[in-house]
């Protein structure tokens, strides 16, 4: 199977320079494009796209409020925006929107290739340069991944605590958690509360990041 995907970007030769690449890749379908943020919503309704490609600045509608209405009507549909914004400020909200992945317009084609499959299977994909931006802003003891308090925060969630935190690094909703555990959403929302409270984070996105880094640390 092929993975379908929508483009979104308001830029023609962005969309032609992508759409070729995407084209090039024998398991990937481009099943259709949108110029702005509405068009994307509608089109992701309409086409049943497994991936997004997201812009952020568009016309009608940005990138940011299209992934969280996408990422509320169809939670089966991954959003992986690919913007040239690398600042916290636009990184955060699309995040928090609901999206799987951000990278930059600078990305090499494999690895926006790569980024695809990876969010196509659940995957939080970053950029490099964002990765270490939003982790370089979180507390020490949360950036370094082989720290001993950053081990000891790990170890102070129970198991079931552990298998949430590793749902969020694939960026599932509460909704997706608990069916996947099953359990009550509220049953995961006390958990996801008490995973913020011990790794002394502020919200789902720093413990999604925390997850990805200690998962998978540096060499």
């Amino acid at each position: 199977m092929k993975i379908k995907i929508l483009l979104a970007d308001d830029h023609q030769i962005v969309l032609k320079g992508i759409s070729f690449f995407l084209n090039m890749q024998p398991d990937f379908e481009l099943v259709g494009e949108a110029h702005n943020g509405q068009e994307a919503v509608e089109k992701a309704a309409e086409l049943k796209p497994d991936i997004v490609l997201m812009d952020l600045k568009m016309p009608v509608m940005d990138g940011i409020e299209a992934s969280a209405l996408i990422a509320e009507r169809h939670p089966e549909i991954k959003v992986l925006v690919l913007t040239s914004f690398s600042d916290r400020s636009h990184v955060v909200p699309a995040l928090q929107a609901g999206a799987v992945g951000y990278m930059l317009k600078d990305v090499e084609p494999d690895q926006l290739a790569e980024a695809i499959r990876s969010a196509y299977k659940g995957n939080i994909q970053l950029h490099p340069d964002i990765s270490n931006a939003l982790l370089s802003q979180l507390a020490p003891q949360q950036t370094e991944p082989d720290g001993e308090r950053s081990r000891e925060a790990l170890e102070s969630l129970t198991p079931r605590e552990k298998e949430v935190l590793q749902l969020l690094a694939k960026g599932m909703s509460n909704k997706e958690i608990a069916q996947t555990l099953v359990v009550a959403e509220k049953t995961v929302k006390t958990h996801v509360s008490s995973i913020l409270a011990k790794l002394r984070l502020t919200d789902r996105t720093q413990a999604a990041l925390f997850a990805v880094n200690m998962l998978n640390p540096k060499p």
